[in-house]
């Protein structure tokens, strides 16, 4: 217990200190893209490393999070805080409902069921124009706070006060519950526990937290355009999870920081990036299948044995 204060307090004294030792506007706005991909990546642990839930639908809550904010602010004069917490509830709740078909799939079935539900939320998104104004895009849009450096403190604060929470919602008897349902669904209803109650709330928080995430976005980048909540966006968030170590805390982390910054800085190597990029991929996926915290794990007790 005293382990983890002390790791809170390390996490918050590097956070303050973040934007003063990386002082350009550039890499300052890869640190606010970074922490708002700590949410994502919790977001989606939460549903496929604690449950077991093969979620591939993760980008659609992102975007429900990102056009419902933006559309309230921008076409009905609602506050910044209110439209989130609207945007927030939207994403919930439509989380809340997907689970309700969803938990009936297992496996590859849910993986297709959700993977279309993102598809659909895309095509939504470009088509109905009278709201969202499709591939046109809504502009101007304005965060919350006015510097880089005011709204890296505004997300990284919010995404570490959500890791707070999870870590210790996963501690709990709940943690415990969606557990046993990733081990084994069967065995955990013959112990009294109501699998689809409990896939909905993963699902439902999960997707919530997503929206969280797609609140602060539009803000960010200064325009929203379908484009950025496309398939490929779920399949990232879920190598963050899985490169970081999925069904622990910490690894989807990690997960989110190397996969945000590693392209960054395979940029001077032009067209390779991209090669260079999915081969360290491919290497971690083949080498330390269980993710970098895993990897971690297993070379600390090598070396202290």
């Amino acid at each position: 217990m005293k382990l983890r204060y002390i790791g809170f307090a390390v996490a918050l004294l590097i956070l303050a200190a973040l934007p003063w030792v990386i002082n350009t506007p550039y890499w300052r706005g890869i640190l606010v893209l970074c922490a708002m991909n700590v949410l994502l990546a919790l977001s989606l642990n939460l549903v496929l490393g604690y449950t077991g839930q093969l979620n591939l639908g993760q980008s659609a809550f992102f975007a429900i999070g990102a056009y419902v904010s933006t559309i309230l602010i921008k076409s009905h004069g609602w506050n910044f805080w209110l439209a989130a917490l609207a945007a927030i509830a939207a994403a919930g709740l439509v989380g809340v409902a997907l689970a309700a078909f969803a938990v009936r799939l297992r496996g590859h079935y849910l993986a297709i069921a959700s993977l279309g539900f993102a598809v659909i939320t895309y095509q939504v998104l470009i088509n109905w124009e009278n709201v969202t104004q499709g591939v046109r895009g809504i502009y101007g849009i304005m965060p919350p706070v006015q510097s880089t450096a005011a709204l890296f403190y505004l997300v990284a604060g919010i995404a570490l006060a959500v890791y707070v929470l999870l870590d210790n919602l996963v501690r709990s008897p709940i943690g415990d519950t969606l557990r046993a349902i990733r081990e084994d669904e069967v065995s955990a209803a013959s112990l009294g526990v109501n699998a689809a109650l409990w896939k909905a709330f993963a699902f439902g928080l999960g997707a919530a937290i997503a929206g969280l995430a797609g609140v602060f976005y539009p803000g960010f980048v200064g325009t929203l355009v379908p484009d950025a909540f496309n398939i490929v966006e779920s399949f990232t968030m879920m190598a963050m999870v899985i490169v970081g170590g999925m069904g622990t805390m910490v690894g989807p982390v990690i997960g989110a920081v190397v996969l945000t910054f590693l392209p960054e800085l395979l940029r001077d190597f032009g067209e390779l990036r991209l090669m260079i990029y999915g081969l360290a991929l491919t290497l971690v996926v083949l080498f330390m299948p269980g993710g970098i915290v895993q990897a971690w794990t297993s070379l600390r007790g090598r070396l202290r044995s």
